[in-house]
């Protein structure tokens, strides 16, 4: 059942809400146009932020929903060990979608979802850090990576600082991971942060 509900997750994970959207609202292939990736950010520069929303949200569901699911599961692990793996699958499922070669999104918004249902707080500080760099720099892609990367410290202080919270260094662990992944699903981003060529999220690629 745990590995039917892994795979489960994966495949959902994997839906590309951003390419189908595009494919639906103006008969095209989001992965030819501004950035050519198929996430939210791109969806919304393309064919509307309208969409961009309705992107960032469907991915987002495809997220929270497999660690929502998880309390119905009979499973040898804890709860918490049982979300993180079927919400970590949707997100690499997202990033590396069987639909499109393996190609998919950034894994930010589908992380949004899974960390929204299992550490709201955290997430909602981190949310906040890249409202803040998003605001200061206009770069979505920089926004995404400081906020990814404040999720740790948040839950590590915290969990320091919050009476009777509990730590569990699993949580932290596969937020670290998290960091790492959408780092490297963003390494593009960076090298165009270093060189002064990255996209700000109003603007279209030439």
């Amino acid at each position: 059942m745990i590995l039917a509900a892994v795979l489960l997750s994966y495949l959902f994970g994997g839906i590309p809400v951003g390419f189908l959207l595009a494919k639906q609202v103006r008969g095209i292939d989001i992965r030819e146009y501004g950035s050519r990736n198929i996430g939210a950010t791109n969806v919304g520069r393309v064919i509307g932020w309208k969409y961009g929303i309705i992107a960032l949200f469907l991915d987002a569901l495809k997220g929270a929903i497999p660690v929502l699911f998880a309390s119905y599961l009979e499973s040898p692990y804890s709860l918490t060990t049982t979300q993180i793996l079927l919400g970590s699958f949707a997100i690499l499922g997202h990033t590396f979608t069987p639909f499109l070669h393996f190609k998919g999104g950034k894994g930010v918004a589908t992380a949004l979802g899974v960390y929204l249902t299992l550490v709201p707080i955290v997430t909602v500080c981190a949310v906040v850090i890249f409202f803040i760099v998003y605001k200061i720099s206009g770069f979505v892609s920089l926004g995404s990576i400081l906020g990814t990367l404040s999720m740790p410290i948040w839950y590590f202080g915290s969990s320091k600082l919050i009476p009777d919270s509990e730590y569990q260094p699993l949580i932290f662990f596969v937020l670290v991971a998290t960091f790492f992944l959408i780092s490297y699903s963003h390494r593009e981003n960076i090298k165009r942060l270093v060189l002064g060529k990255e996209l700000r999220a109003t603007q279209n690629a030439n």
